[in-house]
């Protein structure tokens, strides 16, 4: 199948047949969702438990979620069962739509192609990880800032929003370094005008990453901006390696 997909490819494939084509693995791709969906929705109380650790960590005693609404818990399964089936099926999705490229692609270009999906998505779940990770001294420095008057009783969707957001932002934020190197690769930059500005540079860092961070606190950005001063420079690294 792969092989008269490649051959249909070289022929050269009209629009009605990419579409049809790409109408064929986008439903794969929906089928998948729809099936671990439903996987999540028995998976749920695994993932309730690992996304509620952070808050555990700074409240071990009593970590419990508030809800106003008898509909709530029915709603927050669903919607995380979806989530769940999202985030799951994410592999297939990205490995359809790079079946879907790569006919299209000359060879040089495939083999740039590749790694840097790969690349990619490591980047991603690195930075998703880093997020969760530093996300319970962010929430204990959110909890001390209003000091000892208040007491925190938390609905489970706005902690679960703050930190799925936290979560894509840092995972966002990490494919700094590899849009670096494909600039450079592309000609678009150069290694040593980027040596050459790294001062702008590590400035333009630290304000984004002042800028980006969702919950504004201090460890979330140090956490989101020391790792981005050194891919820069891992970059540059990479791109004078690429050049030789």
């Amino acid at each position: 199948m792969a092989t008269t997909h490649f051959r249909r490819a070289a022929e050269g494939m009209t629009l009605k047949e990419h579409l049809i084509e790409a109408r064929r693995r986008l439903l794969l791709v929906i089928y998948a969702v729809a099936a671990l969906s439903v996987i999540s929705y028995f998976l749920y109380p695994l993932f309730m438990t690992w996304l509620r650790r952070p808050y555990c960590e700074v409240a071990p005693h009593d970590c419990r979620f508030l809800v106003t609404s008898p509909l709530d818990p029915l709603t927050l399964r669903v919607k995380m069962s979806l989530a769940g089936g999202l985030v799951m099926s994410a592999p297939l999705g990205l490995w359809e739509l790079w079946r879907f490229v790569t006919p299209g692609l000359k060879a040089h270009e495939r083999r740039y192609a590749l790694p840097f999906v790969l690349t990619s998505v490591l980047f991603f779940v690195g930075g998703a990880l880093l997020a969760y990770g530093v996300f319970p001294r962010a929430l204990g420095w959110l909890r001390s800032v209003g000091g000892t008057a208040l007491t925190s009783y938390y609905s489970p969707t706005e902690y679960l929003s703050l930190l799925v957001v936290m979560m894509v932002i840092f995972g966002v934020t990490f494919e700094f370094p590899v849009v670096l190197v494909a600039l450079e690769l592309a000609g678009v930059l150069k290694p040593a005008t980027l040596l050459r500005r790294w001062r702008y540079s590590v400035i333009g860092i630290v304000f984004v990453s002042a800028l980006v961070t969702p919950s504004s606190d201090p460890f979330s950005m140090f956490a989101m901006m020391v790792p981005l001063v050194v891919f820069y420079f891992l970059a540059i690294a990479v791109g004078r390696l690429a050049g030789k």
